[in-house]
């Protein structure tokens, strides 16, 4: 297959990337960055492109096959108004000139990234993919995201709506961020840990990617999670388990407030989201525990 992926040289787009080249599709990756960052690949192409803006780099699209849409600015950062404009004009600006290159009518398929997020914060209540958005800003954004890759069907595409959880996995990701703090002994749930951390291993998202590229029934929104989701109080005391650190430094809710603002409070807040469609679809989770899978990635 021709394969095109929007951010395709991050942390999920560089292994995504590689398992693509692996099985012998041709890969044209979008990113950022003037050099790529990908090992050379004769079936490797990379273009250096802002896709918040219409380019050269759409007249890439219409040769496709399949587009996966993976870029967006981090949401690990302060969210100042001038970040958090950054951070939704990366996802709906992009998904829009993607969709807007495809032809008037096609055959692609278009697999867009969007988050759990969505569910804004869920409390207690399980979250399958026909449950509704929530109010505030991560789910405003996931919500405009969707809507503008929802645009791609009305040209005849395939379009599916991954909705990542945290993803875990060795090299970067949420693991190399938090992973810190616990191998200095300083580790611990934020704020009281009761709320739910809904996540994915880094091979479960490629792979559940690979399934649904092929997949040709499958369509619409899919909640990529592992189906055991975990409170993150939990979370933090299998990550030090895993490292042979404690995790009992709790990080209190008022510094996470103070220290960080709105993205603070948002790591306040959790959804249990259930991976109900991928299940019924067929996809078998390698990595469906987190022991198993903080085992494999930072394991002895």
């Amino acid at each position: 297959m021709k394969i095109l992926i929007t951010g395709g040289t991050g942390f999920v787009g560089s292994a995504l990337s590689t398992r693509l080249l692996e099985m012998g599709h041709q890969v044209t990756v979008i990113g950022s960055s003037s050099r790529c960052r990908l090992a050379p690949h004769p079936q490797l192409s990379y273009v250096a492109a802002d896709t918040t803006r219409p380019g050269d780099w759409q007249q890439r699209v219409a040769a496709q096959d399949a587009l996966i849409n993976l870029a967006g600015r981090s949401v690990f950062n302060l969210w100042t108004e001038h970040y958090k404009k950054a951070m939704y004009d990366s996802r709906i600006l992009t998904t829009r000139n993607l969709v807007a290159a495809l032809p008037a009518t096609t055959e692609a398929v278009l697999l867009s990234t969007s988050a759990a997020g969505f569910y804004g914060d869920g409390g207690e209540i399980e979250k399958t993919e026909a449950s509704g958005p929530g109010e505030d800003f991560l789910a405003r954004v996931c919500r405009d995201w969707e809507s503008e890759a929802g645009k791609a069907a009305e040209k005849g595409a395939r379009v599916v709506l991954m909705r990542f959880g945290v993803v875990l996995g060795k090299g970067g990701g949420a693991i190399a961020t938090m992973k810190t703090p616990f191998q200095f002994g300083l580790g611990g749930p934020i704020g009281s840990g009761s709320q739910w951390f809904p996540w994915i291993h880094l091979d479960d998202l490629v792979g559940a990617i690979l399934f649904l590229l092929t997949a040709e029934e499958c369509r619409g929104a899919f909640n990529f999670t592992a189906p055991q989701p975990v409170r993150q109080k939990e979370f933090a005391r299998q990550l030090g388990a895993a490292l042979h650190r404690p995790a009992c430094l709790p990080t209190p809710a008022f510094v996470m407030k103070l220290v960080l603002g709105e993205f603070g409070r948002s790591l306040l807040q959790g959804q249990k989201v259930i991976p109900q469609a991928l299940t019924e679809s067929g996809y078998l989770f390698t990595y469906p525990e987190l022991q198993s899978a903080l085992g494999e990635i930072v394991g002895d």
